[in-house]
This record gives C-alpha cells, structure tokens and sequence, in this order.
C-alpha cells in the first residue's frame, strides 16, 4: 500500500470533510482571470497536444514536425524543449497588461500533459529552470502577481501525461523510417518520456487516469511539490479528482492520493491564513466531487444560476499559440463574461503567448479592449451575486462544446442581471433606444437608474415594467450596463 503523506488540520482526505469547503469570498468577488497556458508546446506555435501528436504518423502536426525539425526518430520532443528560449518573455510588463484588463487573479501552468515542468522542480530534471529558458517560469509569474496583488493560481495536467505520452513509443508504419523507433524507445530519457510502452493504443486518445499503480505517487509527490513550493490560492486539475476509485473504501483514503493532495491544500492555507483561503478547481460535475471545491467547466458555461460559485475555462485561440487560430472577438468574451457572472461564475480566459513569451497583436488589441470596457462596466462585475434570474430575453448563448457565443446575435430585449446590495446591474447585449426590463419584481421599488461611465437616466415604473431611456451617445459602443438603485 502506497502511503501519501499530507499536512494534517481540519480537512480530511474525505468527501464528508472536503465538503465542508465554501468558496472564500476573494474568488466569488474576483470573476475574470486570466490565464498562462504555456510552455514547451508553444515552440512550434502549431497548437495543442503537440508532444502527443507529433509521434502519430500522419497527424497534421507530425507532418509539420517531419518536414520543419526531422523524423521523431531523431529530433524528438527532448530536443524541442531546448528550443524554448522564452528570451523576450517580460511577466512584469504582461501582469500590468492582464491588470487593467481586468484581471483579478492568474494562474500559471506548472505542467501540461508533456511531463516538461515550467518551474525549478526537484523531482523533475526536465523542467524550464535547467533547460530550454534556463528560468524558473512559475516563480517568475507569482512575483509578478504578487506585485500587481492579483491572487495567484496553478495549473496541473499531469494525472493524464502517464498514458497520454505513450505515443513516443512508437515508429512509423511506412516510408522511409518504417519500424524505426522514436526517441521516445531511448531509456536514457525515461524520466521525460516515461515508462509506459505497454500502454501504446493510438485507437484511445488516452485523456483518463491511469490505472497502473506506479503513476499516482509520481503524480502525488509532484504536484504536493508545486503546492509546497508555491502556495498557491487556487489549484486547477485538468479532469476529474486524480485517480479517485469507487471501489475504494470509505474508511482507508490511502486509495484516494487526490483527496489527500486537496487535504493538503487546505489544511496549508489553514494554517498560512488562519481559515481555509484555497480553491481546488476540477472538471466532475458530480455532486460529491464539486462539493469539496468550484467546478470548472471546459469551453462551455452553466444553463442557468448555480447555487455554487463555478468556472468556465476557455482560451482566446487555441489552448498553446496556433498560427491557424481563430481567435475570439471581443463581443464574444464580453458577452461569455456577462452571462457567466449573471450565473454565479467566473471566467478564466487564457491569452496564448509565443514561445519568446511575448503575446500577438490581436490578443493585445481584446485586452485594451477589455480594459476600456472594464473602466465603465467593472462595477456592475466585481463584488457582485446573483440576481432572481440570470437575464431576461429571447437569446441564449448556445452551452455545447467550443460553442461558445460564437455568431450569437443579440436582440434588444436580451439583457443579464447581477447584484450588489440595494444595486441591481443590467447589461445591455442589444441596442435598444429605451432599455425595457420585466424582471424586477413589482414589490422591488426603484429610486433611480444610471447609465454606468455617464450617469443618471430618466426611467418609469408601470405594472412592474421597468423603461430607462438611453442617451443617443453612450460611453461604450456595446455592452452598457445600467444600475438600478432599489428603495431601502
């Protein structure tokens, strides 16, 4: 049996002691993040799942890695990490960016599937400090968080690298490298490539928690690591409560290392802040699982208001820098972040970064963007809750996979409500002459209405009817909001 040590305190490795988790109010105020989804990946600037794919023959990003560094036989994804230099990354500079875009807290990606680690790790030769940037990447970002006081959050992708990086195992079917091994068969580089050829199915796309024994200790020692080392305020899994079993015993939490490892966090924060400030993020929408953190919801968002506070992740492009993404508009992530908050949420938002470190034109464009926006509308954002309904109107941004918003067009009767005190916001996702609201309740008294960055509209009150009407010229081109002052 595999003992997992963790700090004790007044968490529990246990779902009925995990559940008595509630959301500190720094992240349930905060509501927009951004996000550093990068790493050794980016070096191509060809997209996700690169260490993965680039070993499939055929694959769009093999041929690419084929044809622009060499077979994987003998430029593998050892050698690509060396080529991440990240010599013009300046975290100071983007903090203060991501800061007046709105930010309230950053979360920085300790390591993706690929096993390469972006921070000093102990247990982990190959990580950014003593190759590639030759930088402690993570530490870098918490300075910077820190500096600009914005939370500061980790991202793991681990639990999956064990059978996920299998693909290295392999060789070519045909052509002129038929039945020569990738560099991934070299057990001078296990430790990047790891020991897992019995595991090679290109059949499965192998993003679930391996059942081998020898994977959840390495997973459990590393990521303890990263919280040791970092502190963070919130730690995001990319899946599901690591390698929970059913089957387990409720009585031995010796088979659950990621409940321990969420023990850990809490008891750490407990005893650093006096009560549990920690968040633990993870992707199972089961009750029992959700309860004991926030649940993130990948590139999607909730059908309506969430008793518990929640996440949607999601990126400006792709998840690493792509050359062929189509990247968000601004409509589409103001309009993502409206109905998310109207819902109890939070939107973490990633801004792909080159692998100099810098970021494109485009995602520098939406960030001033998000900053003008911010400056007018932050109030009716930050510090807020839920209203009685999410919104009112005929439009609702579509919750399947990668949707997204994307070509939603509003109506002007579509707005989203949130609230702070005796203020009711109501953004304005059309463009109406006279803003028409029926959902406030009749019983609900209005003392005034402002237009938010102009000031005082004049408005009526009929049957429970609520019209404002609006200046001809008003601060922003879309997206106002209005705050409803209620009689006390």
């Amino acid at each position: 049996m595999t003992c997992y040590p963790y700090l004790e305190g007044p968490y529990l490795p246990r779902f009925d002691s995990l559940g008595r988790f509630t959301c500190p109010d720094w992240f349930r105020d905060a509501k927009f993040g951004i996000w550093s989804h990068w790493g050794a990946q980016s070096v191509p600037m060809y997209g996700d799942w690169y260490a993965r794919n680039m070993y499939i023959q055929g694959h769009p990003q093999n041929l690419y890695h084929v044809r622009h560094y060499g077979h994987p036989s003998v430029f593998g994804y050892k050698d690509l990490v060396q080529l991440w230099k990240a010599e013009s990354f300046d975290p100071d500079a983007l903090m203060d960016l991501y800061v007046r875009a709105g930010a309230r807290y950053f979360v920085a990606q300790t390591v993706h599937h690929d096993n390469f680690f972006n921070y000093d790790s102990q247990r982990q030769p190959f990580n950014s400090a003593r190759m590639g940037p030759h930088k402690d990447i993570v530490a870098l970002w918490q300075a910077a968080a820190r500096k600009h006081t914005l939370r500061f959050g980790l991202s793991e992708h681990l639990g999956a690298s064990f059978e996920w990086l299998n693909t290295n195992k392999g060789c070519d079917a045909t052509g002129p490298f038929a039945g020569v091994p990738y560099d991934g068969c070299d057990k001078r580089y296990e430790q990047l490539y790891l020991d897992n050829a019995e595991y090679l199915d290109l059949s499965k796309p192998r993003m679930h928690y391996t059942l081998d024994p020898r994977w959840p200790p390495v997973w459990y020692r590393a990521v303890q690591e990263m919280v040791d080392t970092f502190q963070p305020d919130l730690l995001y899994s990319d899946g599901a409560v690591p390698f929970y079993r059913r089957n387990a015993t409720t009585d031995d939490p010796t088979y659950e290392p990621g409940l321990k490892l969420v023990a850990h966090l809490y008891n750490g924060s407990v005893q650093k802040h006096g009560s549990n400030q920690a968040i633990y993020l993870q992707k199972d929408s089961r009750r029992d699982f959700y309860s004991i953190g926030v649940l993130d919801i990948e590139r999607s968002l909730a059908d309506e208001i969430r008793d518990e506070p929640w996440q949607t992740d999601t990126c400006l492009g792709n998840w690493f820098y792509d050359v062929r993404s189509e990247y968000k508009t601004f409509d589409q992530v103001i309009a993502l972040l409206v109905d998310i908050v109207a819902k109890n949420g939070n939107l973490l938002l990633n801004i792909p970064q080159k692998p100099d470190g810098t970021i494109d034109f485009e995602s520098r464009y939406l960030l001033e963007r998000l900053a003008e926006w911010f400056a007018v509308c932050g109030e009716g954002i930050y510090g807020t809750r839920p209203f009685l309904v999410s919104g009112e109107g005929p439009t609702r941004l579509r919750t399947d996979e990668r949707a997204e918003g994307k070509g939603t067009v509003w109506t002007d009767y579509d707005y989203r409500f949130t609230r702070k005190g005796d203020t009711v916001y109501a953004f304005i996702l059309g463009d109406p002459k006279t803003a028409v609201l029926h959902a406030l309740p009749k019983a609900m008294r209005v003392a005034s209405v402002r237009l938010l960055g102009a000031g005082p509209v004049p408005f009526t009150r009929s049957s429970g009817i609520l019209a404002a009407a609006l200046p001809e010229r008003r601060p922003l081109a879309r997206f106002n909001a209005l705050a409803i002052q209620l009689e006390r």
